[in-house]
């Protein structure tokens, strides 16, 4: 998979898991992806104060990217 295709993969990632976290008050946005296997994202409005930020991440978030992209192995909250 290029760099183009993985950054799109998980484009749409998180355009899946965008309505769930918009109808919390809250967005993501992705910062970057390093060696094509780590990402870093933002967590945004009410989702960077909500105290299980950690569990969307890992259970919404990172779950839905590693659908779209396997090769992911980490997803990081950049604050």
């Amino acid at each position: 998979m290029t760099t183009e295709e993985l950054t799109s993969n998980v484009l749409k990632a998180l355009d899946e898991i965008r309505p769930f976290l918009n109808s919390d008050g809250g967005d993501i946005s992705l910062i970057s992806i390093e060696d094509n296997k780590h990402v870093k994202v933002r967590l945004e409005g009410a989702c960077t104060s909500c105290s299980v930020n950690q569990m969307t991440l890992r259970a919404g978030v990172e779950t839905t990217i590693k659908k779209f992209a396997p090769q992911i192995e980490t997803v990081v909250n950049i604050l």
